[in-house]
């Protein structure tokens, strides 16, 4: 299969570098071009190439950028795209790294927006994970405590698309309803960052309450904010 991988940080490298070892055909782009990546795909095997690269010709395309760099993408990236492509979304909102978003601060969900300014439909998931248990912790299937990732978006044969490929990565893949739902694995939330199996994955999103999103954001955001100052002491 043919994936883009448009950003390069740490979930979209780990997406690239996993992906070259199932066999699969991966260019990846960031916002500073392909001559950046030279070392990152020599490493992983993936092709650097532009963001136009990225989407050309790919069944999937990942999407894996900080929520306010959305806003910098081509507005007409997709415009030859076709409509059957997948699209997956792992971004997060932090405010303290994003600025404030008003649409997603009034209750418009994180990747409802980024959709909105794609202007295609989005599947959310790798948005909960650190990236070293996305690289590191993946299972055969049966294994005892396999690792279970939340699935959320339209429409639905898009999903089960991306539930496949979640379960090759060797996790358990949870189809978590169309992207209405996606709110229950926001930063967070009782799933976030959790490594939770099958069943406790599905317990904690049945736990996520809706009215709580503000604090869950806040709480996130704050423990973003820590995690940045520490790095700066050292």
């Amino acid at each position: 299969m043919k994936i883009g991988i448009i950003g390069a940080g740490y979930i979209g490298g780990t997406l690239a570098r996993r992906w070259v070892k199932l066999g699969h055909e991966v260019v990846i782009a960031n916002s500073r071009g392909p001559e950046t990546l030279r070392e990152l795909a020599t490493e992983t095997g993936a092709k650097a190439g532009t963001i136009t690269d990225a989407v050309k010709g790919a069944e999937v395309i990942v999407v894996t950028i900080p929520e306010k760099a959305v806003l910098d993408l081509p507005k007409d990236l997709f415009a030859n795209v076709p409509k059957d492509v997948v699209v997956i979304d792992t971004g997060n909102y932090y405010p303290s790294r994003d600025g404030s978003i008003a649409e997603i601060n009034n209750g418009l969900l994180e990747s409802e927006w980024v959709a909105k300014h794609l202007g295609r439909p989005v599947i959310k998931v790798f948005n909960n994970i650190f990236f070293k248990s996305l690289l590191e912790k993946g299972a055969p299937k049966g294994t005892p405590g396999r690792i279970a990732l939340p699935v959320a978006g339209d429409p639905p044969e898009a999903r089960a698309k991306v539930l496949q490929l979640v379960e090759e990565l060797g996790f358990d893949a949870i189809d978590a309803g169309g992207l209405a739902e996606s709110w229950r694995q926001q930063p967070g939330t009782p799933c976030y960052t959790q490594d939770l199996d099958a069943a406790r994955l599905k317990q904690a999103l049945a736990e996520a309450d809706r009215t709580r999103i503000p604090k869950y954001r806040q709480a996130a955001d704050d423990a973003v904010k820590q995690y940045f100052a520490s790095q700066q002491k050292h």
